[in-house]
């Protein structure tokens, strides 16, 4: 996989690079679903480190998602490995692998994954909830020390006065608002978004990469994002271009003012994407 600079401003003097949060080594995925199999990951390897906000761009179909879910540990690989915070999620069983998953993960998706019977606040307290419950139903009455961190974060993220709104009742970039807040409940090492911007209209999609850019500088956050989208892209410090399984390519943007998507226009052409 060949790097392009994109003009990033420098390391400062003296200061090396964190370690890296989330390192994929050698990660092969087949899908047995017809008479031919389908390799959708084929030998993928990558780190990103803390504080980072890294895009993965690629066509549909070209193995996106799945890398996504494999790096989250929703998905196991048949070949390679995955650490987060220095903890190979695939060396642990399902049992630990889940709650691992659970404290130290989060997950941001395109349609936003709320309940719509649950209230904004709700939402966002619901993988400590579980976790303190051991699972459904929902308890009405929250941990306290649950609801102080619910509503600081809310509050953080711009979501003050919504707590009790239900999903049907908020627009779609609250939503997403509300989604990210439920990610970031568990302060986990590694945030994982794909498509976050896919449902939102242009102002509420470039909200949404405003908070996820601010997150990583702000408060360290490592994030992924796997998008087809070249504006959501273009917030990233850098972006692994993918195509049939593969990563082909490195773009190093890094961290900018203005997120303008012309240093990929060209190598997304030169690579044919």
């Amino acid at each position: 996989m060949s790097a392009v600079s994109g003009g990033g401003d420098p390391a400062p003097a003296g200061m090396g690079p964190p370690p890296p949060v989330l390192v994929a080594e050698g990660l092969e995925k087949t899908y047995r679903i017809s008479r031919q199999p389908r390799a959708v990951l084929a030998g993928v390897s990558l780190a990103v480190r803390r504080g980072e906000l890294v895009a993965v761009m690629g066509p549909s179909g070209c193995g996106k998602s799945t890398l996504l879910h494999v790096l989250g540990g929703l998905e196991l690989p048949d070949r390679g490995t995955v650490a987060v915070a220095g903890i190979d999620l695939y060396a642990l069983d399902d049992r630990h692998r889940a709650a691992f998953r659970r404290r130290r993960v989060g997950f941001v998706f395109q349609f936003f994954n709320l309940l719509p019977s649950l209230t904004a606040a709700q939402n966002v307290s619901l993988p400590l909830e579980l976790g303190a419950r051991g699972g459904w139903p929902w308890r009405r009455r929250a941990d306290p020390a649950t609801a102080r961190r619910v509503q600081e974060l809310m509050a953080s993220l711009g979501l003050h006065g919504l707590q009790g709104r239900r999903p049907d009742e908020i627009s779609g970039g609250e939503r997403q608002r509300v989604a990210i807040a439920r990610a970031l409940l568990t302060r986990p090492d590694l945030l994982l978004a794909d498509e976050p911007t896919g449902t939102l209209d242009h102002h509420a999609a470039g909200e949404v990469l405003e908070l996820l850019l601010q997150l990583t500088e702000q408060q360290a956050q490592t994030i992924l994002v796997v998008t087809h989208d070249l504006r959501t892209a273009a917030y990233a410090d850098r972006v692994l271009l993918m195509r049939d399984g593969r990563l082909i390519e490195e773009v190093i943007l890094g961290r900018r003012v203005h997120h303008d998507t012309a240093p990929l226009l060209g190598r997304l052409a030169a690579q044919g994407l």
